[in-house]
């Protein structure tokens, strides 16, 4: 069944006439009848009496009401798509790990909301496998998300790859590990850490680090707030490794320290995410031109900070 069908049988139905129904669908007479034709064949049964004038049979009439109402459906489809094409959906959902959410999107926000007011942004922070879960549930349009190959291979996935995030050591200022400019992976063997919770790429990367330098990891404790870890940490015991964009506030807070490790250093790479088909809309192919042009920007330029002054 073809939508030309059903515009051809709507047209004989209320014009009562092939020739003033050829006319009004700007096709031939010939072509109107085998159109209909065919949808007789496709239905199994006649929906016109071909007479003088052509009146609906018992079958036309119960099938008209059916052809007006995908007839209708179609037009809606076709001008909501419309709508999506020329940039004017409702709304953009993006999830982002908590960093980003936390210091580099922001500005990046503000400049979105003056190039499409009529957007309303829908930002989420949540773990990265969170974050492309809910991507692929297409719940959000874009995730900004700590790279990980196993669950981006997938063909259906655009990766952009955005900037390197080195990961740093936080303690209390009064910490034993505070006197190190950098601390050795060896001094960290049976150290209480804070981690991140199950579902967070962090957590995967200590890990696999601690494992790979074969020193015990001692997680006492998992949390997903920054706040969180900075108010643990503070107590003086337990040690975090959180990612750079992370760690701007603690940097200056004179209650805790912020030190590189020694090598190898170690680091994880945020992307952004979204599929091929959603960056045909333009406010999403706009948010992701934005997130590459700005984002590495104001990362090296905003997270800069001397670790000699994270500590006192």
């Amino acid at each position: 069944m073809r939508l030309e069908q059903l515009q051809a049988f709507i047209a004989v139905a209320e014009t009562g006439n092939f020739q003033k129904a050829a006319q009004q669908c700007s096709l031939t007479q010939s072509t109107i009848s085998r159109q209909i034709q065919g949808l007789e064949a496709e239905l199994g049964l006649p929906l016109l009496h071909r007479t003088a004038q052509a009146k609906l049979t018992q079958a036309g009439e119960r099938f008209l009401p059916r052809a007006h109402k995908i007839c209708h459906e179609w037009r809606s489809a076709t001008a909501e798509f419309g709508e999506l094409l020329a940039g004017r959906q409702t709304e953009l959902c993006v999830a982002a790990i908590h960093s980003v959410c936390a210091y580099s999107l922001p500005p990046l926000l503000q400049t979105f909301c003056e190039d499409y007011p009529n957007v309303q942004l829908r930002v989420t922070a949540l773990g990265s496998d969170r974050a492309l879960k809910v991507l692929k549930d297409g719940l959000v349009d874009l995730a900004i998300v700590m790279n990980n190959r196993f669950l981006l291979n997938n063909t259906e996935m655009v990766v952009d790859s955005l900037y390197d995030d080195p990961i740093e050591l936080l303690m209390s200022a009064n910490h034993p590990l505070a006197e190190y400019e950098q601390v050795p992976w060896e001094k960290l063997a049976n150290i209480p850490q804070v981690v991140f919770k199950d579902g967070y790429g962090m957590q995967r990367l200590v890990q696999d680090q601690f494992q790979q330098q074969g020193i015990p990891l001692n997680a006492v404790l998992e949390l997903n707030t920054l706040d969180a870890f900075r108010g643990i940490v503070r107590q003086g015991t337990a040690v975090a490794l959180l990612p750079h964009s992370a760690l701007v506030e603690a940097c200056y807070d004179p209650t805790l320290a912020v030190r590189p490790t020694t090598e190898p250093t170690l680091q994880r790479q945020v992307v952004l995410v979204t599929t091929h088909d959603r960056l045909q809309i333009p406010p999403i192919a706009h948010f992701r031109k934005l997130v590459q042009q700005k984002l590495t920007a104001q990362f090296s330029q905003c997270f800069q900070y001397p670790i000699d002054s994270a500590v006192s």
